[in-house]
């Protein structure tokens, strides 16, 4: 019988490894972040006590969920891996497999995520996205599970029969290539394609690549072929390339059915009310946006002009707004509970009915697995709350702030009221285009400040002006070569930094010198990742700051991925494809979408999706370039020692090494 103290002498140690782990994963690109906003920028990190509880709930929250994958639902995934092809047929595995694939993609913590983005897009600028991410946000994460349950078959499939990858790629990059460029020549359409693409990015996540991959390694042990040594790479592909086609597909049904983007006052005028409704649930919940979001032209616009009636909706909604704002920390504890429980028991409870119902098998080690499942759920429900708490909020403050650097922005947190403001302080200048500016004299610790006068903030009757501070631009003149410069070295560091930091493409490393023998190096992979995704996450931002569409900077990287992936190996193909897939963990999806968002929300721009896009094809691409290189190099150093001829195959390169030449 083992005492509580000699229980505790053996937890301890272990969970301490566990929490030093997640610490090291989240550490380097949260500091990293809070030094550029609060030293380079200037800018204190507001909400600072929130946000450390927050990124401690992460820690904590990601901690007993990776533990809980471990001990309950990877284990089961990997017995009815094993024993499904021993007792079920070919239409049983691949709907068990689909099943498999759409209900890991819900227990996937950055799928959230999604819906959070909702609210930063305006309904007249793109109706259908916004429609998609409010409205519709259950149907996209449901396409998304479609997309990633279709991928878990094709990856079995291909365990089964020992299936080149290349094919897939071919055939679904040309789909998802082609209907965006389609996208591109369409209004509505055009602004989600960097939602869908980004969709491929959020599905790669801790909960299915772990999930997926178990599955294919019990088919594999059973009935896969051994001729292969990549054969369990792959499914990250697919499970980044289904979900964009079915997003994609998804947009497409539905875009007949929404308004075309319209100059705000001209989208909420009555003649347009009947095309309009249909974005939202019903006329109150349109009515509540409108006060909350739109100008007041835009107001005034939607109540036909009729200045009373729209104080009225403004006094009751103000009434009803203020109290569903009011939201107890008990009742973010109850919310994100029940997101936990509807992502992870589902999932496990078919897991379980497969294996004992419809396999007639014992569960093994039952008291680790529910232990396992009760670990998943907790975790989950302390890891969304610190997503909500931490990681969201200081993306998106950051992604504020980051303009900063290139051009002059608002600070609403350091807002305050000057008491005692008369319109005798208004002074006004003309500029050197003729147009006059009104201005006001505001002492500060630096001593007199002309400080432009806003007169919408000024409060007549109450004798109060709202004053916001300024900040940029920090580099340079506004939106200045200097400034964006200073933006695009910051995101690529964070890509270039966090990659590397990244424990899984560590394990990746290992696994791919394993593989090919010595011939790409662990360190060589890694920063050929690590390159790519920095360059990757540089251009997603550059896309936000000069509002390029998406499209022209996807289809060329992915048009020259197909002439790399002809000219590569099988094992490399494989290899390279599902390198993407380690950039986007649980911690970084969160940090760069709230990010581009809130970057997207300064400059100006529609949407603020796309980074995550970029940063997966960016790697893909340098990773295939660098296997290129080393492996004709191999190749080389293989027809000196005579082993190969000069005209053998890059196929046969790998083979010839593992038969015991020497390495240079």
């Amino acid at each position: 019988m083992v005492s509580f103290r000699e229980a505790m002498g053996l937890i301890v140690p272990y969970a301490r490894r566990r929490v030093v782990e997640q610490i090291k994963a989240v550490a380097i690109i949260v500091i990293y972040l809070i030094f550029f906003q609060s030293l380079v920028l200037g800018i204190p990190i507001a909400e600072a006590s929130v946000i450390a509880l927050g990124l401690s709930l992460v820690v904590f929250g990601l901690t007993f969920f990776m533990e809980g994958l471990v001990l309950g639902l990877m284990p089961l995934g990997e017995v009815i891996g094993i024993k499904l092809p021993q007792k079920s047929k070919l239409p049983v595995i691949l709907s068990f497999a689909f099943i498999l694939g759409m209900g890991a993609t819900f227990a996937e913590p950055a799928v959230g995520i999604l819906k959070a983005a909702g609210s930063s897009v305006k309904a007249w600028e793109a109706p259908l996205l916004f429609m998609l991410l409010n409205k519709h946000s259950t149907a996209l994460v449901y396409a998304v599970g479609i997309g990633v349950g279709v991928a878990v078959v094709a990856g079995m499939l291909r365990f089964l029969f020992n299936w080149s990858l290349k094919p897939f790629i071919y055939g679904l990059t040309l789909a998802v290539a082609g209907i965006s460029v389609w996208c591109y020549f369409d209004p509505n359409l055009i602004y989600i394609t960097g939602l869908a693409w980004d969709c491929g990015g959020v599905t790669t996540g801790p909960v299915t690549v772990p999930l997926v991959l178990a599955l294919g390694i019990g088919v594999c042990r059973v009935v896969g072929s051994k001729d292969s040594a990549a054969s369990g790479f792959g499914v990250v592909t697919l499970a980044s390339l289904f979900p964009v086609l079915s997003v994609l597909i998804l947009g497409l049904s539905l875009a007949g059915a929404v308004p075309k983007p319209l100059p705000q006052a001209e989208f909420l005028s009555s003649g347009h009310r009947s095309h309009v409704e249909v974005l939202f649930e019903d006329q109150a919940a349109l009515t509540r946006y409108v006060l909350e979001n739109a100008s007041p032209q835009g107001q005034l616009a939607y109540f036909d002009g009729n200045a009373a009636a729209l104080d009225a909706a403004k006094v009751q909604s103000g009434t009803s707004k203020a109290a569903s704002q009011l939201r107890t920390p008990l009742e973010v504890l109850r919310a994100n509970t029940i997101v936990a429980w509807q992502a992870i028991i589902p999932l496990s409870l078919f897991m379980l009915l497969i294996l004992v119902g419809l396999l007639r098998e014992k569960l093994p080690r039952a008291d680790e697995i529910a232990l396992g499942i009760a670990f998943a759920v907790v975790g989950m429900t302390i890891f969304n709350i610190g997503i909500e708490l931490g990681l969201a909020k200081l993306g998106n403050q950051v992604g504020n702030k980051l303009p900063s650097a290139y051009q002059a922005i608002l600070l609403p947190e350091e807002a305050r009221t000057i008491p005692d403001f008369a319109a005798s302080l208004v002074q006004r200048a003309v500029g050197p285009d003729g147009k006059v500016q009104e201005f006001y004299y505001r002492v500060d610790h630096h001593g007199y400040k002309a400080t432009p006068f806003e007169a919408n903030q000024f409060d007549q009757a109450r004798h109060e002006y709202n004053y916001v501070p300024t900040r940029g631009p920090l580099f340079g003149g506004e939106r200045g070569i200097a400034g964006i410069a200073v933006v695009l070295v910051f995101a690529f560091v964070m890509g270039y930094g966090a990659t590397l930091a990244e424990p899984a493409l560590n394990a990746l490393g290992g696994t791919v010198e394993q593989i090919t023998v010595g011939t790409f190096k662990k360190t060589v992979l890694m920063q050929a990742v690590a390159l790519g995704v920095g360059v990757g996450i540089a251009l997603g931002v550059a896309k936000i700051i000069w509002d390029l569409p998406l499209v022209w900077l996807l289809v060329p990287p992915y048009l020259a991925l197909m002439l790399v992936s002809w000219m590569s190996t099988e094992e490399f193909v494989n290899i390279g494809w599902d390198s993407a897939g380690v950039t986007t963990g649980p911690i970084t999806v969160p940090l760069v979408l709230a990010m581009g968002l809130g970057i997207g929300g300064q400059a100006g721009v529609v949407e603020g999706f796309g980074i995550l896009a970029m940063a997966s094809v960016c790697p893909i691409l340098s990773v295939l370039g660098v296997g290129l290189v080393v492996t004709k190099r191999r190749q080389a150093a293989l027809a000196e020692t005579g082993t190969v001829s000069k005209d053998t195959s890059l196929n046969q390169v790998i083979p010839a090494v593992a038969k015991g030449v020497p390495q240079t």
